[in-house]
């Protein structure tokens, strides 16, 4: 009887050490997938639930293992979009639901865009964006206000950079992300300068709207103090500030040449016939433009043109005669 005795009980041991064995091996697994997975998880969804959402996206398929691991430590899963990585274990999934970091798709906006020409970029990430609402969104004052510009216009206050935006993120999302991003500039830049950045342009939207100018007229960094420079002596001496992009703007006309009837239009942007600076941005300026105008170059100089010698650059001067003399130069340079 004994012997019988014994018999089951390591026959029990045995089956107990095999059992706990196998549900270590349950537990320690990594998912199934074999590329990185995007998945939802819905607001309030419990384990069982998540459980449920990991077997349907072929992510993790042992949903007893995933449910008991949750039931012993208990984890507190947060919702929104997530993506799995390939062969990784539960307590790394359940770690990436604990963390709340969304999945994003990352977007880089480029220096000097204006509004219309950004979803393009952002539709490379998100295919499915609206131009149209997009368009009506920046052009909406009551949105604007409501993200705390005091303008007309969302124009020139979507910082360009590069964004992580949410996975789920739409034209409100973007543009609250994008402006949220400027507005963040402008408090850091004051708190650095204190109020005596507004001495010269008075407030954030005049700054913006400089520096929109100044980040059209050259792609050189090192420029842009001695562009800001000139134009800051057109505005002090009342000098129309004469610059070509603001035209451009007006008729959405970015490339190619800029003809008389334009040039002749009565737009308040146009700085080549009206004297100081326009009603609002023409792009949307980067942060070295902003600064630039905020910190202009101490110089003398009312003009510029480019050089056109392949540098990029531009001549500057402080006399129209010089600066004549600069256009022939240049002139020279293209060949003509």
């Amino acid at each position: 009887m004994k012997k019988i005795l014994s018999i089951s009980f390591i026959f029990l041991v045995v089956i107990g050490l095999f059992g706990f064995f196998t549900l270590k091996s349950r537990l320690s697994a990594t998912s199934n997938n074999t590329e990185t997975v995007l998945l939802e998880i819905p607001k309030g969804s419990s384990s069982v639930k998540v459980s449920q959402i990991l077997q349907d996206k072929g992510v993790w398929s042992d949903v007893f293992a995933f449910k008991l691991w949750c039931k012993v430590n208990n984890p507190s899963l947060k919702a929104g979009w997530f993506e799995i990585p390939p062969g990784i274990t539960i307590a790394q999934i359940v770690a990436i639901f604990e963390s709340g970091k969304n999945a994003v798709r990352k977007v880089t906006i480029p220096e000097g865009r204006a509004s219309w020409e950004i979803p393009a970029y952002i539709k490379k990430a998100f295919p499915d964006l609206d131009e149209d609402r997009w368009n009506k969104l920046v052009q909406d004052p009551k949105f604007a206000r409501s993200i705390g510009v005091e303008a007309n216009s969302l124009e020139g206050y979507l910082l360009p950079d590069t964004y992580p935006f949410p996975i789920d993120a739409n034209e409100e999302t973007i543009l609250r992300q994008m402006v949220a991003a400027n507005l963040k500039l402008r408090d850091e830049l004051q708190s650095k300068s204190g109020e005596s950045m507004w001495q010269t342009l008075g407030n954030w939207h005049r700054v913006l709207t400089l520096a929109s100018v100044v980040e059209e007229e050259t792609g050189k960094p090192d420029e842009r103090p001695l562009i800001a420079g000139v134009f800051h002596n057109r505005l002090r001496i009342g000098m129309p500030l004469g610059a070509d992009p603001t035209v451009r703007f007006i008729f959405k006309n970015l490339t190619g040449p800029i003809y008389k009837s334009q040039l002749n239009s009565d737009s308040p942007y146009n700085t080549r016939k009206f004297k100081g600076l326009m009603p609002g941005p023409i792009s949307n300026p980067g942060r070295k433009a902003i600064e630039a105008a905020l910190h202009p170059a101490n110089t003398k100089a009312l003009y510029f043109v480019a050089k056109d010698d392949g540098s990029g650059t531009h001549f500057f001067s402080e006399t129209l005669t010089q600066h004549n003399k600069y256009k022939d130069v240049a002139a020279k340079n293209r060949g003509e």
